[in-house]
């Protein structure tokens, strides 16, 4: 990580590797059922994991660079406008022919995802010589971020020019956790829950936290952090083992809560707080998620979860 600096100095820039997405999320007025219709109150807008953090990032006042792929359809230009009213700068490559990928999502009436679903075509069988050309422009002292929806030749080709102890990666998904698998050892952070834990280490469901996180120390991991729904959050680096219990919330979305969660720990730490204060603004961050709809609560700002 850049060294720690002093709480008032600006922080370190963020350039963000990984998904754009179209999201269509559905927020149903009662249980969702097989084989049937639900009403239910439908909402369009940005998503993807890297897209999200770089969302939350630039409203916590981080300079915050977004790189990916998109289609060139009316979904792009969306997205691209939206990036540029929340201050992100995006880097995207629109591919011709391609749609941009898209993230369906069903939620309960008490917030929780009933089922989801992904096309995410344009960004697996990207180039990945675009990443790695527009990789090389980023600012000397930025914070990398990658997640795993990156199909593995790219995630391996931007962990070879990224920055030293610069690196941070999201596991994303059970099904995508093991493309990390060749990055532990120039991972500085790494995020994750439980049951991406278990997929990366193909260890057994049951296998406790700890445990996880002592394994992929044992690897290179500089650091991790794992969740586990309601449970305390998990963290690990090489001078401490902690859990942070998260501070009770009325949920009305799930959606974007782990992005957010990513993004405040991000901003506290190019701001050169320690990785278990970061947590905790993090953690703010998440809350202030989980009680609004979609992936980016207006409420967001750095003041809000971390007050000077």
């Amino acid at each position: 990580m850049p060294p720690a600096r002093p709480q008032a100095s600006p922080p370190h820039p963020i350039a963000c590797f990984g998904a754009v997405h179209w999201d269509i999320i559905a927020h149903a007025d009662r249980p969702i059922l097989r084989d049937t219709s639900t009403p239910a109150d439908l909402d369009q807008k940005p998503g993807g994991v890297a897209t999200n953090v770089a969302r939350v990032l630039a409203r916590l006042g981080v300079p915050t660079t977004l790189i990916g792929v998109t289609g060139a359809d009316p979904a792009a230009a969306s997205i691209r406008a939206q990036l540029e009213r929340d201050g992100v700068e995006p880097h995207l490559l629109e591919r011709s022919g391609q749609a941009t990928g898209q993230y369906l999502a069903l939620h309960n009436p008490d917030g929780g995802l009933a089922a989801a679903c992904i096309n995410d075509k344009v960004l697996t069988s990207a180039p990945a010589d675009f990443f790695i050309e527009t990789a090389r422009q980023m600012p000397d002292d930025a914070l990398w971020f990658v997640d795993a929806n990156l199909p593995v030749a790219i995630l391996d080709a931007l962990a070879e020019v990224a920055p030293k102890a610069a690196l941070v990666a999201d596991a994303v998904s059970v099904a995508k956790a093991p493309r990390l698998r060749s990055l532990l050892p120039k991972l500085e952070l790494l995020l994750l829950n439980r049951a991406e834990a278990t997929a990366l280490l193909d260890a057994s469901a049951d296998t406790p936290a700890e445990n996880l996180s002592e394994e992929l120390l044992s690897r290179g991991v500089g650091a991790v952090v794992i969740t586990s729904g309601h449970e305390p959050l998990h963290m690990r680096n090489s001078g401490q083992s902690l859990d942070h219990a998260p501070p009770p919330a009325s949920i009305v979305d799930v959606t974007g809560a782990g992005d957010a969660l990513i993004a405040g720990t991000l901003a506290g730490l190019a701001r050169g707080f320690e990785l278990d204060v970061s947590l905790q603004i993090g953690q703010k961050a998440a809350l202030e998620t989980l009680q609004a709809s979609g992936a980016v609560a207006d409420t967001l700002s750095w003041s809000a979860i971390h007050p000077d």
